[in-house]
């Protein structure tokens, strides 16, 4: 990809008819008509909210042009954006506004009152909301009389993603802003499309179907605008929905996560076969692991166009092209060329090629921290370093391999045994639709595994299907790592990007012995 044109305002300016979003009910929005709505609101931000560079404004919003916009307008006018999660309660919103000292917060309406009982608590917080408003201010109210036309000063933004929250409260990821103009900003893309091989007509037309709030789905979304690609929005995943807009659209692009994988392949063989996925050209996939039965089977099925990655939003990236997979299969990757990878052990030591340990990470000379929390920060740190307490293992040619997470180590008399490698394991079998695997207290050894199962509706009944899990383990795992235990679910509590949340799996009455 050539620096030549990179940048959303460099192509609305040069070709303004261009189709810059299809909405999710088929509206299209050309470049010219998103640039003047981004232009209106940096003004707006700046008029009538009286925010200056350095300030904070907060998304609560669904994939959607007002999210796109907001983000263009903070990114060309020195703010931070901090995009949440429209699931989250009154309280955990209230909390992220708090803390992150947003000045304003703008909701979908479809999240008004969440938003608005949660700012509530905030004293001196500005509300507004993208649509036909009942107690808030509309979006409108920011563009009101305010000029189409470029600020005279677009300083560059940044994203301040709050962590999941899965394990206490979340903190947000602050990084200083760079001082570049937002033009020049862009051009930071220009790596990322050089890093994954990609080419202007990978982003002809990017598909947006997982929500945005996520940064493994704004960063390359907001990267098919920057390439003057379009932008495709699903509100809300279902698998057939999302095969559906593939072949409409002739989609080349999108960014996916394992659960939609393992959702996609549970369709009969029939339905998959109906629909036309051809145009695929690169279908990103990271933010969970991914057992490799399930990346072979989308790989046979889409072709060498699933490209890996791993990192977050605290520390730096990995990648695995496709041929790079399929010769080291399970892998998520080597460093990217500007990130800094080393497996420590607990006192800090580099451990051998091949000997797990605790992963850390830096993209270049990147400083980050955790918004008021430099415990938090200090603590993650090594020698320039940060981990987000993954283990994992580097083979002799310097491919990653991610065990699982330091936090969820389960030690069975004295033996460490981590639930991803169980979870993989399960998850290979036809008759498991989710699994999620936690430590539950043993007498003898301390605790042991204990596997939450969503059973595929092929399964037989619970007690054929138990049984058969544990023969089907017998022969993959060594003792210490089978479950003891199972609970059978409908549903496993995961959020809309496949994050699941394991201190929400507690045994219950169902548990098979």
């Amino acid at each position: 990809m050539s620096e030549e044109r990179t940048g959303f305002r460099l192509w609305a300016a040069a070709e303004p008819d261009l189709c810059a979003i299809v909405t999710a009910d088929d509206r299209r929005i050309s470049y010219g008509e998103l640039y003047a709505e981004v232009n209106r609101l940096s003004h707006g931000l700046r008029t009538h909210a009286g925010l200056r560079p350095g300030d904070t404004v907060a998304a609560v919003m669904t994939n959607s042009p007002g999210l796109v916009a907001l983000y263009l307008a903070a990114m060309q006018s020195g703010l931070y954006l901090v995009t949440l999660n429209y699931h989250l309660t009154a309280p955990e919103v209230g909390y992220i506004l708090a803390d992150s000292e947003a000045r304003v917060v703008v909701g979908s309406a479809r999240v008004e009152d969440v938003v608005v009982d949660a700012a509530g608590k905030v004293p001196g917080i500005q509300v507004f909301v993208d649509g036909t408003p009942d107690r808030a201010r509309p979006l409108s109210a920011l563009t009101a009389d305010m000029p189409a036309t470029s600020p005279a000063q677009t300083p560059a933004g940044s994203l301040m993603m709050y962590t999941s929250g899965t394990t206490g409260r979340p903190k947000g990821v602050k990084r200083p802003l760079s001082g570049v103009d937002a033009d020049t900003g862009a051009l930071t893309y220009v790596w990322l499309f050089r890093e994954f091989g990609m080419e202007r007509d990978a982003f002809a037309s990017w598909l947006v179907s997982a929500p945005m709030y996520h940064s493994a789905n704004i960063t390359p979304a907001m990267g098919a605008l920057h390439a003057g690609g379009t932008m495709v929005l699903m509100d809300g995943w279902t698998p057939e929905g999302f095969l559906r807009r593939v072949q409409q659209c002739r989609v080349t692009g999108s960014s996916m996560v394992p659960t939609h994988f393992y959702r996609l392949l549970q369709l009969p063989e029939a339905v998959r076969a109906g629909y036309d996925v051809s145009s695929l050209r690169y279908v990103l996939h990271g933010a969970a692991p991914c057992p490799r039965e399930v990346k072979q089977r989308i790989l046979d099925w889409f072709g060498p166009v699933v490209y890996e990655y791993y990192g977050s939003t605290e520390v730096g990236t990995t990648v695995a092209r496709p041929h790079e997979w399929l010769a080291h299969p399970g892998t998520v990757g080597r460093p990217a060329s500007i990130s800094t990878l080393r497996i420590l052990d607990e006192l800090g030591n580099e451990v051998p090629v091949g000997q797990t340990g605790i992963v850390y990470m830096r993209q270049g000379d990147d400083r980050i921290e955790y918004h008021n929390d430099p415990g938090k920060t200090d603590g993650a740190r090594r020698d320039g370093l940060m981990t987000v307490w993954d283990v994992g293992h580097v083979d002799a040619d310097g491919f990653l391999y991610i065990t699982g997470r330091a936090a969820e180590l389960i030690l069975v008399g004295g033996v460490n045994v981590y639930p991803a490698e169980i979870e993989a394991a399960l998850i290979s079998h036809d008759w498991v639709a989710d699994v999620g695997v936690v430590g539950t207290p043993d007498p003898e050894f301390g605790e042991v595994p204990q596997a939450h199962v969503v059973l595929a509706d092929t399964a037989p009944d619970p007690d054929t299907a138990l049984a058969e899990l544990r023969r089907y383990l017998a022969d993959r795992l060594a003792k210490p790592k089978r479950p003891e235990s199972y609970v059978l679910r409908d549903t496993l509590p995961r959020d809309p990007n496949g994050k699941l949340y394991k201190a929400r799996l507690t045994r219950a009455e169902e548990a098979s012995a």
